[in-house]
């Protein structure tokens, strides 16, 4: 039984098709390899050689599905990811793992 509502699924749909890009798949990475210190905009450019208007558009599209923030110190603009964005998409992707194994449905 889907225990989730409509809000709850368009929300997860849209993370997920935000990270169907390359680009802004390899931004999640690096801002998840580096944790919840972030980088700044410049560093996260030099590391995936991308041009500022590419990274800016791509790093739009992340804040505003949820997985990215930006957080001005003076002159630099830090980016993180949302880890407990990111733990959500995986636990909605997890939360019915392998339910219907145990009944049979499904079986042909």
């Amino acid at each position: 039984m889907n225990t989730r509502d409509g809000s709850e699924i368009a929300a997860m749909a849209a993370r997920l098709e935000a990270l169907g890009s390359p680009v802004r798949l390899e931004v999640m990475r690096e801002l998840v390899r580096v944790g919840e210190q972030g980088l700044p905009v410049s560093a996260l450019q030099d590391r995936l050689d991308v041009a500022a208007s590419t990274l800016s558009h791509h790093l739009r599209k992340l804040m505003s599905v949820d997985l990215v923030n930006q957080e001005r110190q003076g002159t630099t603009l830090l980016c993180r990811a949302k880890f407990e964005s990111i733990r959500g998409v995986t636990e909605f992707l997890l939360a019915e793992c392998c339910i219907e194994q145990d009944n049979g449905a499904g079986a042909s």
